[in-house]
């Protein structure tokens, strides 16, 4: 068993330099040790939970994160403004800035992270790998020089091989990475990522690496302590995720749960800790290595993040271990509390990142307002979360919301409760990726433990996103014509034609109702009262449904339960005004959520006169941004020619960017410049076919 610590808290007062369910996680540890909390926010967070779990809070800055969050002025003034001893940065930002800590150092205050010799080594991925290369740890062939252009990186390539991995020496996050399979690729995809890696980062530096088939992303957890002492909690297995960016994580790997792969733990977590010796390392950090699922027994050092990982909850489920509290202590000069034979493995973590974005449309970022949350509870599931219900989640940060982690015996057992708990989980307001981390869990190679890190790519056209039918149309039509009385029924029957046991009319009469369909059409709810009862039909696609018998009853906890000609359909529900402006019935059902906007006349016709001029197979002319966001690039120029695909426009929200794309040749008209300021489904650009006027486009549109 771990050997218990110190009673006596390390610092007084701290300073959190981070937002969301990172910030509200490390309060949580220090309202724990009795340590003040001090949150920091941005104009766009002033009503954050963070903010208001704090002990105090202060204002540094506007909603861009480089005038608050990456603000090391910023950042120093709240610490003075309120005595803060230590800053804890969280992870991202400036968790792993070597100006923050040095700035720190010389103001006489803690930073909650390793020296600044540390992170000037490891934040430079191509320094960091020739360093650990010279202390035994095996890394990726590739190319790893500072300073290299791109017409030399080109000819380096050579020396690689295809495929071939283009990595941004600075930053994380899979941000800029490029795979890229031919020579002829190479020039394209070296200018993208270069161009990211100065956005995201403030350095274009590159590097190449040979691509790994069948790839596995292990990660081990360090800590080390000022005294000399290091040691590993075992590792985490990263493998399953999407365009580099990790969306469910476990402890331990399967990968390793064999006597042989028990060796190769054993290895790679020594490994590990020459990494962090190398740079006389002091704190919490992870050391990431790559393994080829055809060699599990081989391992490359691929960087090392100087922070707390996004994917720690995992490791302290496993281990009892709070991550937190071991930073504190070791940043206020403490010696490590652990041994590595106290270290022990008990059970199985997994843990799934919950996103504001649309799967089913490429995983769009999502914003709107939290109208109902519910989130999982029980002894074994563990929530870190930002979310509350009425915030607003906007476009200005990354688009994660929190994370659900549980715990099992043995990873079947994990399994079956994060899935269960996903199942629990209600965000309604805002589109979320749980229905896609449920369909994930699901499929066989994950249950199996065959993991790699292209398996989410080569899944995603075969996931079957479910679509709302009928009995959501009806249930949306039905809640949506009462004007939402059904809102409270805790204190008994609501007014009006509400019952607790069914739908009531006061006389016979037709009333319809125009719902929004998620790919843009019409749903078309016809409710007829008769002496027997309420009746529905719902016209999709233009055809009449049949009638149907339908009563509408609520229950306990925000459920209510359509029964539609016997058959009963259970729903959370609420109703707000969505990112569009118009109000809007939002339903959920085991992870599942829609959005199914009531449509005016306006709004009506508007969305058929656009079914009429877009006939099927017809491209739109019209490139319009799905995101609210900052034009960064412009690949071409006002009046071009340009092919079908061809990149136009490239929009950064929630610090991921989406590039737009022409649906047909054409001739190309302008309308934003880089540097622009997006609104959600707006027209950035329009493509102008040959045998149309530029009116003529617009109109057809």
């Amino acid at each position: 068993m771990p050997v218990t610590p110190p009673a006596a808290a390390p610092f007084r007062k701290v300073l959190v330099a981070n937002r969301g369910e990172i910030a509200c996680r490390v309060i949580r540890t220090l309202r724990r040790l009795g340590i003040a909390s001090v949150a920091v926010y941005s104009d766009a967070d002033a009503g954050a939970r963070h903010v208001h779990e704090a002990d105090e809070a202060v204002r540094i800055g506007p909603a861009a994160a480089a005038q608050s969050y990456l603000s090391i002025p910023a950042i120093l003034g709240a610490c003075r403004a309120t005595g803060a001893e230590a800053v804890h940065p969280g992870y991202g930002f400036l968790s792993e800035n070597a100006e923050l800590a040095r700035a720190l150092e010389e103001a006489g205050i803690a930073f909650v992270g390793p020296g600044t010799e540390a992170l000037a080594v490891m934040g430079d991925k191509i320094r960091a790998k020739n360093h650990v290369k010279g202390y035994g740890v095996p890394v990726i062939p590739g190319v790893s020089e500072p300073g290299l252009t791109d017409d030399e990186l080109i000819a380096r390539a050579r020396e690689v091989g295809y495929p071939l991995l283009i990595k941004p020496s600075a930053g994380g996050g899979g941000k800029g990475m490029q795979v890229v399979e031919s020579a002829a690729d190479l020039p394209g995809a070296l200018a993208t990522a270069r161009r990211v890696a100065t956005a995201a980062f403030g350095d274009g530096t590159l590097l190449l690496e040979r691509l790994v088939r069948s790839p596995r992303h292990i990660e081990v957890q360090v800590l080390a302590d000022a005294h000399g002492a290091t040691i590993h909690l075992g590792e985490r297995e990263c493998s399953l995720q999407r365009r580099h960016q990790k969306v469910i994580e476990e402890a331990p790997s399967p990968l390793f749960e064999t006597p042989k792969g028990a060796q190769t733990r054993a290895r790679i977590g020594a490994a590990a800790c020459d990494a962090a010796r190398s740079v006389g390392y002091v704190g919490a950090g992870t050391v990431e290595f790559l393994v080829s699922d055809e060699a599990p027994d081989e391992f490359f050092f691929m960087e090392m993040n100087t922070r707390l990982q996004v994917e720690h909850p995992v490791t302290e489920m496993v281990t009892g271990v709070d991550l937190v509290e071991q930073q504190l202590r070791v940043a206020a000069g403490e010696p490590l509390g652990l041994r590595q034979e106290d270290i022990r493995l008990d059970g199985h973590a997994i843990e799934a990142r919950v996103y504001a974005e649309v799967p089913a449309r490429g995983f769009l970022p999502a914003t709107g307002r939290i109208e109902l949350l519910d989130e999982p509870t029980g002894e074994t599931v563990r929530v870190d979360s930002s979310l509350e219900q009425g915030l607003a989640i906007g476009s200005d940060y990354d688009p994660m919301l929190s994370k659900c982690i549980a715990w099992g015996q043995d990873r079947a057992e994990a399994l079956a409760a994060l899935d269960a708990a996903l199942g629990e989980y209600t965000v309604l307001g805002v589109a979320t990726n749980i229905e896609y981390l449920r369909l994930l869990l699901a499929d066989p190679d994950v249950q199996a433990g065959h993991l790699d890190t292209t398996l989410i790519e080569r899944r995603l056209d075969s996931l079957a996103f479910r679509a709302p039918g009928e009995a959501e149309y009806a249930a949306a039509a039905l809640l949506a014509h009462d004007g939402g009385r059904l809102a409270d029924v805790s204190g008994g029957p609501a007014p009006g034609p509400w019952a607790l046991d069914g739908w009531r009319l006061g006389a016979a009469a037709a009333h319809r109702v125009t719902l929004g369909t998620p790919d843009g059409g019409i749903a078309t709810v016809h409710v007829l009262s008769t002496p027997e009862g309420v009746r529905v039909s719902v016209d999709l696609a233009g055809e009449r449904g049949a009638e149907r018998k339908a009563t509408l009853a609520a229950e306990a906890g925000g459920v209510v339960v359509l029964t539609l000609d016997g058959d009963e359909h259970p729903y959370r529900w609420a109703q707000g005004i969505a990112a569009a402006g118009e109000r809007t019935v939002f339903l959920g059902d085991r992870g599942w959520s829609v959005a199914l906007p009531v449509l005016g006349r306006a709004e009506r016709l508007a969305r058929v006169r656009a079914a009429v001029h877009r006939h099927e197979g017809e491209a739109d002319p019209e490139v319009r941004t799905p995101m609210p966001g900052t034009v960064v690039s412009v690949a071409v120029e006002n009046g071009q020619r340009v092919e079908e695909g061809q990149p136009l426009v490239s929009v950064e929200a929630m610090k991921m960017e989406h590039q737009l794309t022409a649906a047909l040749p054409g001739t190309v008209q302008l309308h934003v410049a880089p540097g622009a300021l997006v609104k959600a489904d707006q027209v950035v650009a329009t493509v102008i076919p040959p045998d149309l006027t530029p009116r003529e486009a617009h109109e057809g549109a």
